[in-house]
């Protein structure tokens, strides 16, 4: 499949599935992604994410 520059990955936190669109109800969908590999690292994004953040704060609190 060739991706046209519009497709977005999602990744569903209930059932571990990537899906190509929005398949799954809002509370249990992380995304849109731009790339379906993205959307499959979706929580290892947001655990990187949430560190950088976290790290941030603490830098500002200091």
């Amino acid at each position: 499949m060739t991706n046209a520059g519009n497709t977005k990955w999602y990744y569903d936190v209930a059932t571990g599935q990537v899906t190509e669109g929005p398949e799954s109800g809002w509370d249990n969908r992380m995304g849109p992604y731009d790339t379906r590999e993205e959307a499959e690292n979706a929580l290892k994004l947001a655990a990187e994410r949430n560190a950088a953040a976290d790290a941030a704060d603490k830098a500002w609190e200091d």
